[in-house]
């Protein structure tokens, strides 16, 4: 039997992104709606424990088609009947344009901002979101969530990196330590050493910045990018 909140996220994804007679999910949308029901769960798990003196502020960083940002407005705040917004980041103009769209076709009154910029701009953040969250942000993309949760304040993190290409910071530093080692050629083995260090080095900076930290495996994911980074910030 599938999940509820599975059933309807894709039932919501059809009809924000699809609604076309006789058209139907790829099979890459149900498996994006399996990640997607799991990043929902993490936000209200988040959001129901929250002390809050006003409305609950989720930025959906790096949000490609906003799949997260507009269904936790759907499907989380609304059912907790919380007063919340939602602010969506992504630096493609066409993105921006469909995620428009689909916030016409939802059934929610929270209120949905779309801001274009690249996240790594300052100027497209909002001051001290209570959740972050960015699942499959790609590439430098997750460390410039990183740098911009930890500068605005974010109470919370919810970040879930995916590919690490060579503009990622820490590939070079990871490269070098490799050939210091002598880890061997071997692609699966470098690459993996490459990888902890990368994913060690994202943890230290949250560590560092004051949040308490934990990365845990995003059983959901049907990549293989499958860590979920959830970051506290710490009382000062």
């Amino acid at each position: 039997m599938r999940e509820p909140k599975i059933e309807q996220v894709e039932c919501w994804l059809d009809r924000l992104y699809i609604g076309v007679e006789d058209a139907t999910l790829r099979d890459e949308d149900r498996r994006k709606a399996v990640e997607v029901a799991a990043i929902l769960d993490e936000i209200e798990r988040a959001a129901g424990g929250m002390s809050r003196k006003k409305a609950l502020l989720l930025v959906d960083a790096a949000a490609g088609k906003s799949y997260v940002g507009l269904l936790a407005a759907q499907l989380v705040f609304e059912k907790l009947g919380s007063s919340a917004k939602v602010v969506v980041l992504e630096k493609n103009d066409r993105l921006i344009t469909l995620t428009r769209g689909a916030i016409e076709r939802l059934e929610t009154q929270i209120p949905i901002e779309c801001r274009a910029g690249d996240v790594s701009d300052p100027a497209v953040w909002p001051d001290r979101p209570d959740i972050v969250v960015a699942l499959h942000a790609c590439g430098p993309a997750s460390d410039a969530i990183i740098e911009r949760s930890i500068a605005c304040e974010a109470r919370l993190l919810l970040l879930v990196p995916c590919c690490t290409s060579e503009s990622v910071p820490a590939v070079a530093r990871a490269k070098e330590e490799a050939i210091r080692l002598a880890i061997p050629r071997q692609a699966p083995v470098r690459r993996r050493f490459i990888q902890a260090l990368v994913d060690a080095d994202r943890t230290r900076r949250l560590e560092a910045g004051g949040y308490r930290t934990e990365v845990v495996e995003f059983g959901a994911t049907v990549t293989p990018h499958n860590l979920l980074w959830r970051a506290r910030r710490c009382p000062p």
